[in-house]
């Protein structure tokens, strides 16, 4: 019996779950064309199911998706995976705890990415979500997996699911793929707002022990 079939009740809800999901990269403004990427891991086997290369949204359904191992290699699909999928699959290969990769060019997020500037964490729900600044992480070209590794060197070193690719754009991840789709939704919320107060005056920080508390309120009780 292949792999697939093992799981396949799975990668069925999965291909559902991930194509879903694209839709509010949409409804959120985060993405244009056929841009940006929504990924989830195959729970109990080494695979992930994520869009395809260059189909646009309106196009997609749990059929388009694929499913390739954690090196990225094509597994069950009729279409070839998104460019991204290296980083994806390198995420989910050494950050055992994410279950959800999304990636975004979402203009203010990616504008901060463009300066190569976290976004600091002057707003309560930055705090919540993000539990500091979102931090930047360092340039990468697509084609093999040093995107993959500058997000998770930088995750590593962060409470954040979200990083600043510079020059590129943002990574979200999550137990989930929902989880980071919501990530990457308060990215783009939180770089908006605190860009537009930087254009009003200088913003006020907030301190670090009210950021811990906030963060862990907000992680283990709310929504509870």
């Amino acid at each position: 019996m292949s792999v697939i079939a093992d799981v396949a009740a799975t990668v069925a809800r999965l291909r559902a779950e991930v194509s879903a999901l694209h839709a509010e990269l949409t409804r959120y403004g985060l993405v244009v064309w056929t841009a940006g990427n929504v990924s989830a891991r195959v729970p109990g086997a080494d695979l992930l199911v994520i869009k395809p290369s260059g189909v646009s949204y309106d196009e997609l359904s749990p059929d388009a998706m694929v499913v390739t191992d954690l090196d990225g290699v094509l597994v069950d699909g009729g279409r070839t995976p998104s460019s991204d999928t290296a980083a994806h699959a390198y995420v989910y290969k050494h950050l055992p705890q994410v279950g959800g990769v999304v990636h975004t060019h979402s203009t203010y997020a990616t504008a901060w990415a463009a300066r190569g500037e976290p976004v600091p964490c002057v707003l309560t729900m930055a705090a919540d979500e993000f539990g500091g600044d979102i931090p930047v992480g360092p340039f990468a070209l697509i084609g093999d997996d040093s995107i993959g590794r500058g997000i998770v060197e930088t995750l590593r070193a962060s409470r954040s699911p979200a990083v600043l690719m510079r020059n590129h754009g943002v990574f979200t991840v999550g137990a989930t793929a929902r989880a980071a789709v919501k990530a990457a939704v308060m990215c783009e919320d939180v770089a908006r707002t605190v860009h537009v107060a930087r254009q009003l005056g200088d913003p006020l920080p907030i301190d670090q022990s009210d950021i811990d508390s906030l963060y862990t309120r907000y992680q283990n009780v709310y929504g509870r």
